[in-house]
């Protein structure tokens, strides 16, 4: 699968000083082989007890990078390593994880959350059909693949989503819509902004307990975060009170792969208006009468970029 570039939005750190490894070069990957590697652990000569079990070195020099300007804290340096820190969410399609990046020569960390698509045995892709309309690959093999679902299929419909995922965060991001920044994609892993505190993720809408006010205010940030989307032209896809974490004073959208171009998808419009129904939904039963599916939809219907 083609690596997406954004244009201007990759740091190199040709300023790093490198820090030598035993690392080995990656194999070849033939052209059925479609899975990343995996990641070699870190040099021998760092298994102490800073460094625990399952500690890998970082892949952001290697990687696809984010979009400009880069957070202050992205540690972008090579002389960096990745630990893990256990499992935040369990998927179908796809398992989050926290994982801390912490660079060697500073000690400064960073948490992230590592979205990781399954393997293809394990991957269901159930409700994949809708979302991958206007989505094309190049090769006429490939678009069988994945119409039959053959092994093949399933890893190209996984690069497909992580990438488009990937790609669609940074422009989300870079228009100002409230997503996780992301930071780095390598293969059908994807390295984003951890949302939470302390290691603790922020939790979902649904989870949220409040009262009137703070449930005003909370519709009006979902209203403005779903027409700041709808300005860069997109919906969500799959906007339930379980995909927008409450984080202090903020909403943040998480679980995009299935993310839905209002124009370009012949069922844009429909997928629209069921997040608006998904949403007002959640908000209507708690007794927020301002949640109305039509006005929302027709707001962000109105907010599209001409």
């Amino acid at each position: 699968m083609p690596r997406i570039r954004f244009d201007d939005a990759f740091d190199e750190g040709a300023d790093d000083i490198p820090v030598t490894r035993s690392r080995p070069p990656r194999p070849r990957r033939g052209r059925d082989d479609h899975l990343a590697p995996p990641r070699p652990p870190i040099a021998e000569s760092f298994a102490d007890d800073r460094f625990p079990a399952g500690t890998t070195a970082s892949t952001y020099p290697e990687a696809t990078h984010g979009p400009r300007p880069v957070p202050d804290w992205v540690i972008t340096s090579g002389n960096a390593y990745d630990i893990d820190r256990g499992t935040i969410k369990t998927g179908k399609e796809a398992d989050v994880d926290l994982v801390e990046r912490v660079d060697l020569l500073s000690g400064r960390p960073s948490l992230l959350a590592a979205k990781r698509y399954r393997a293809a045995e394990h991957r269901l892709f159930h409700r994949d059909a809708g979302y991958l309309e206007g989505r094309r690959v190049r090769r006429s093999r490939e678009t069988r693949a994945m119409a039959n679902r053959t092994r093949l299929g399933r890893e190209l419909i996984a690069h497909q989503w992580a990438a488009t995922e990937f790609e669609t965060l940074g422009r989300m991001w870079s228009a100002g819509v409230p997503v996780p920044y992301p930071v780095q994609l390598d293969g059908t892993e994807l390295l984003l902004e951890f949302i939470g505190d302390g290691g603790a993720a922020a939790p979902r809408l649904a989870e949220v307990s409040v009262d009137a006010g703070e449930l005003r205010a909370l519709w009006a940030l979902c209203v403005d975060a779903m027409c700041a989307m709808g300005a860069a032209g997109y919906t969500h896809g799959d906007l339930s009170a379980y995909n927008v974490l409450v984080d202090g004073g903020r909403v943040v959208l998480i679980d995009l792969p299935q993310v839905v171009d209002i124009v370009v998808n012949p069922q844009g419009v429909e997928y629209l208006a069921r997040d608006c129904r998904n949403i007002c939904r959640w908000f209507a039963s708690r007794g927020l009468p301002d949640a109305d599916q039509e006005e929302l939809m027709t707001l962000v219907m109105d907010s599209r970029l001409p």
